[in-house]
């Protein structure tokens, strides 16, 4: 069985950093896209950065571009999101997915995921 367990959130004031990790198990997705998504309450599920394991390509979504930056390490099997300049509109569940079989930018395409972890970022 697939698992992904995401780490690191936590509450941080504006400004400051945080680094989330996920570590996956179970299968190699060496020919996936994997992501980091968020959900803030109210809000929709979204997209905030990529990455294809095998090449190494990213993917961020606009609003963290230039902030977010996606890594990862292949033989921790591990992807991390490093997070910089927090803002409190970063505020939202965090969650790593694996395998997508669509559009990499879409939640509905990813067939595992973690079980998410807060970030909270203070004003």
């Amino acid at each position: 069985q697939v698992q992904l367990v995401e780490s690191g959130g936590g509450l941080v004031q504006a400004g400051g950093s945080l680094r989330l990790s996920c570590a996956a198990s179970g299968r190699t997705f060496s020919n996936n896209w994997m992501a980091w998504f968020r959900q803030a309450p109210g809000k929709e599920r979204e997209f905030v950065a990529g990455i294809y394991w095998s090449a190494a390509m990213t993917s961020y979504a606009d609003s963290v571009k230039g902030r977010f930056t996606i890594s990862r390490d292949n033989a921790k099997n591990t992807v991390y999101l490093q997070m910089n300049s927090l803002k409190p509109e970063d505020t939202a569940v965090y969650y790593c997915a694996a395998a997508a079989t669509g559009l990499y930018s879409d939640y509905t395409t990813y067939n595992y995921w973690g079980q998410g972890t807060q970030v909270t970022v203070s004003s």
